[in-house]
């Protein structure tokens, strides 16, 4: 049994720092890296991907909505035809940044509302998902197994890995549960490593209803940006190597 850790990183902004990007690459397997629209800028981004690389990580694409200040978190409604444009720009820019550290882009997960919006409007889920094809078609597609972004990747030939958060409630929808609601984040470290392991080996998620919601899961994701994130990496890690589950980066999972 397999899985990758991915995290969310590089999302600090100039002389602002946002999580601990050194001290949760040893622990991950994937890292995806904003590309300065939600979070991040060149120098920014130039400093994980050398970090990355030098950490054995693999590297992603993590585009948002332009939206600083929201941190790409806010809802902004937008034409499907602008999105090739907006994920081109960013997962250009930090490949272009990848290439001076002799590292590559190997995935593309989108970050925030954009994420969200995609996964429920099959009409932007092509358009991200169409997008990602036409710059590479090599290119991993993270997105939760069933959603209507998984499906469009499929639609558009594109390899799936299907994701699961372990720092993070679920409704009975299957949906995330909404940032402010109770039980909405999990920062709680012994928690997080008890539902990893959990939803690995059950291949399921648990709702804060109770339901248990069946689901593939290839990858697991930690956010980057919270203070609990390192104490939890290395609590999901002890937990997943005990339960003798493999941790793998994203290329090295077969996704088919």
């Amino acid at each position: 049994m397999k899985v990758t850790l991915n995290a969310d990183l590089g999302e600090g902004f100039g002389p602002w720092t946002m999580g601990d990007d050194a001290a949760l690459l040893p622990l991950i397997g994937s890292a995806s890296l904003a590309c300065g629209f939600h979070a991040g800028d060149p120098a920014t981004m130039l400093r994980v991907a050398k970090l990355a690389q030098a950490a054995g990580v693999s590297v992603g694409a993590h585009p948002g909505f332009d939206d600083l200040r929201g941190f790409g978190r806010r809802r902004i409604e937008t034409d499907p035809a602008e999105i090739p444009a907006m994920l081109a720009y960013q997962v250009g820019a930090l490949s272009a940044v990848c290439a001076l550290v002799r590292h590559r882009v190997t995935h593309v997960k989108p970050h925030g509302a954009l994420y969200t919006m995609a996964c429920a409007d099959p009409a932007l889920a092509g358009a991200v998902a169409g997008a990602v094809a036409g710059l590479n078609r090599t290119l991993i597609l993270v997105a939760p197994a069933g959603s209507a972004l998984a499906v469009a990747a499929g639609r558009y030939g594109l390899r799936l890995a299907a994701e699961a958060f372990c720092d993070r409630g679920y409704e009975a929808d299957g949906s995330l549960t909404p940032r402010g609601v109770a039980g909405a984040v999990i920062d709680d470290p012994s928690e997080a490593a008890a539902r990893a392991v959990a939803m690995v080996r059950d291949q399921a998620v648990v709702t804060r209803q109770g339901k248990v919601l069946p689901t593939r899961i290839d990858t697991l994701c930690l956010h980057g940006d919270s203070p609990a994130a390192a104490a939890i990496a290395r609590a999901v890690v002890a937990a997943l190597d005990e339960a003798g589950i493999s941790r793998v980066s994203l290329p090295e999972l077969n996704l088919g």
